[in-house]
């Protein structure tokens, strides 16, 4: 039976579940989720997820929401990126730090200076976060200076967690010239064999609402 993800080009959280399942062998199709239009804030769509966000992962009846949850059932289902014995919960960890202190800032930052109208970005908003990012790219490009991959010897729920708004291209305090390690890891995730940028593996990007 084939996965369906629902999720749109412009979301990192939706991207992070999207290279897993690409790069887990595993059947999916991308369904895309309108939410500029509101579309995740639907009666529709909160019948599937209650809480109305992106990505959601639907297999046969069951039905799975935020994006590390759905990383470790594609982990269950196809055997890979989980990690191994104690890393296990070194990946864990890692995506647990991803989502409090690097996605989660990344994320606003980029829609605040991105999809907001410039007249109604907050500039003090904005800085505060720019430093809380700083922080965190400081974090994971010291933990990459001897190291390919965040945990282990090959890629891991960790690096996909991380990675999931790294490649974007819209501006949100992150470039990759500043941090060498960080680069390097990101080069070795996008070299590998079926690997795509966000707006190629989903539907939905800003160019189709200029």
């Amino acid at each position: 039976m084939t996965l369906k993800l629902h999720c749109f080009g412009e979301s990192g959280n939706s991207y992070k579940a999207a290279l897993a399942l690409e790069l887990s062998g595993l059947e999916w199709e991308a369904v895309h989720i309108d939410f500029f239009g509101g579309a995740a804030r639907s009666d529709e769509y909160r019948a599937l997820n209650t809480m109305g966000e992106a990505p959601l992962l639907i297999d046969g009846d069951r039905r799975f929401s935020q994006s590390g949850v759905i990383q470790q059932y594609i982990s269950d289902k196809s055997g890979k990126h989980g990690g191994t014995g104690d890393d296990r919960y070194e990946v864990l960890r890692w995506v647990l730090w991803d989502n409090h202190k690097l996605s989660s800032m990344a994320g606003v930052t980029r829609f605040l200076m991105n999809f907001l109208p410039e007249d109604k970005r907050p500039q003090p908003v904005i800085d505060f976060n720019l430093g809380r990012l700083k922080g965190a790219y400081a974090v994971l490009n010291t933990h990459l200076e001897a190291r390919d991959w965040i945990v282990g010897d090959g890629l891991t729920n960790a690096d996909l967690s991380c990675c999931g708004y790294l490649y974007y291209p819209e501006p949100f305090g992150f470039d990759r010239a500043d941090w060498p390690n960080i680069d390097r890891w990101l080069t070795n995730i996008s070299t590998l064999p079926g690997w795509k940028a966000p707006y190629d593996l989903m539907p939905g990007s800003p160019a189709d609402r200029a």
